[in-house]
């Protein structure tokens, strides 16, 4: 069975009576954890559409890139948004469950929250009702404020762009600091690592572009060394 057809499963017993919580909890094990996971970002997606009143191409074709959706199944997918987009419940709600289903394990919520930053900001502009969305989700997966800069620090266009912060560091960090950190960014980036933590493939074309800035804020702060 296909992810998408587990997620039309679980559309299916949503429409029969079952609660959101229910069909979560159903999904708390590998190798439905993928299925929420896509469903989180689908969903969250179709919140953070709202945040801002509009959905533009450039976001649509962002979320693509992201997810995978063969011909066949855009119906599904289509589907899970617009149920999204019009339950009453709000994106707290989603994100509060998401961050249950995953607590303790930092680095896959970390990944989602990347997976609407790279949404949000395809379109060039990274509005004040994005940004106050984000954190607020970010805050109900149980992630820091620093995690958050961080992250925000590597996809807003107009973030502060230091390379230690885009590490996740303070501006007078030291050298040796921020080596061990990279090191460290670069072993828990590793897509072998990101699968073995219950993630689908289509969350490993994130972890790819993570790891360029990630690398390139390393190059920099080597070439301040070096002057």
């Amino acid at each position: 069975m296909s992810i998408w057809e587990r997620i039309a499963e679980a559309l299916r017993a949503l429409a029969a009576g079952d609660s959101l919580s229910d069909i979560f909890e159903r999904l708390r094990t590998p190798p439905e954890r993928s299925v929420a996971f896509t469903i989180a970002v689908i969903s969250l997606a179709a919140k953070m559409a709202k945040a801002d009143g509009r959905v533009t191409r450039d976001e649509v074709r962002a979320f693509r890139e992201v997810f995978s959706i063969p011909k066949a199944d855009e119906a599904a997918a289509a589907r899970v948004f617009n149920l999204a987009r019009q339950d009453v419940a709000g994106f707290d709600t989603y994100a509060a469950r998401i961050g249950q289903m995953f607590r303790g394990n930092r680095e896959v919520l970390e990944n989602l929250l990347e997976g609407l930053f790279h949404v949000a900001t395809a379109d060039g502009h990274y509005h004040d009702a994005e940004d106050r969305f984000l954190f607020e989700v970010s805050g109900a997966f149980g992630l820091t404020e620093s995690c958050f800069r961080t992250i925000r620090a590597r996809y807003v266009p107009d973030a502060e762009q230091d390379p230690r912060a885009v590490l996740g560091l303070p501006p007078d960090a030291s050298y040796e600091d921020a080596r061990r950190t990279w090191r460290k960014l670069v072993r828990e980036t590793h897509p072998d690592h990101l699968l073995a933590q219950g993630l689908p493939e289509e969350a490993i074309k994130l972890a790819n572009r993570r790891l360029a800035v990630i690398n390139h804020a390393w190059e920099q702060i080597q070439s301040a060394e070096r002057v």
